[in-house]
Order: C-alpha cells, then sequence, then structure tokens
C-alpha cells in the first residue's frame, strides 16, 4: 500500500510558478513510477506529466511542455512537479498518482494509488 500527500498549491497570477511536492509512504517508492494528472471543474482528470522508477524517462501533455519539469528524490520518497509561465487554463486540482511498475502511462488506469488532490489557482 503506498499513501500520497500533496503539498505546494495555491493562488498565484499569470505568469508566475508554483512547485507542487508529493510524499509518499512505502519503501518500495523507488521502484515505482510516477505522475501528475490535473481536474478543472466540469472537466475530466487529466495526465499532466510522467516520471518512470529512476527519473531517467519523463513525459508531459502537450499543453504543458516547456513549462513544466516533474522530478523525483527516491532518497525522500517525494516527487515533484515545477510549473512556470502558469496561464489561467491551468486552473485545477492537481492530483499525484502511483503506479506500482516501474514505467508509467497517460493514463488513470495506468496508476494505483492517488492523492488527495492540491488547488491550483492562477489568476488572469
Amino acid at each position: 500500500q503506498v499513501q500520497l500527500v500533496e503539498s505546494g498549491g495555491g493562488l498565484v497570477q499569470a505568469g508566475g510558478s508554483l512547485r507542487l511536492s508529493c510524499a509518499a509512504s512505502g519503501r518500495t517508492f523507488s521502484s515505482y513510477g510516477m505522475g501528475w494528472f490535473r481536474q478543472a471543474p466540469g472537466k475530466e482528470r487529466e495526465f499532466v506529466a510522467g516520471i518512470n522508477w529512476s527519473g531517467g524517462n519523463t513525459y508531459y501533455t502537450d499543453s504543458v511542455k516547456g513549462r513544466f519539469t516533474i522530478s523525483r528524490d527516491n532518497a525522500k520518497n517525494t516527487v515533484y512537479l515545477q510549473m512556470n509561465s502558469l496561464k489561467p487554463e491551468d486552473t485545477a486540482v492537481y492530483y499525484c498518482a502511483c503506479a506500482a511498475r516501474p514505467v508509467v502511462g497517460a493514463q488513470r488506469i495506468d496508476y494505483d494509488y492517488w492523492g488527495q488532490g492540491t488547488q491550483v489557482t492562477v489568476s488572469s
């Protein structure tokens, strides 16, 4: 069992930055792929970024490429999402997710554990 706790959300002006953190419990964190999803009001939860077990491979949805960076620190059991040049359309609840396998995908079904989410609001 893996428990995930997100932090770092908040209110920021367009063009600003935030860094989300996701702390994971469990000794097997370093063996698992991790991802970030987001869900805006009235919309489905969508993939944002993913990272494999070692951090050597990362994946992004097109709308955040060049602005967001996913990374992980296996010694701290933590995955991060650095978000720069934020836009109002990035406003959503952001969820951390864990895949009980070394690699990740871009579908919700690819992930086994989920955090409770953290709100990110970008004002124009």
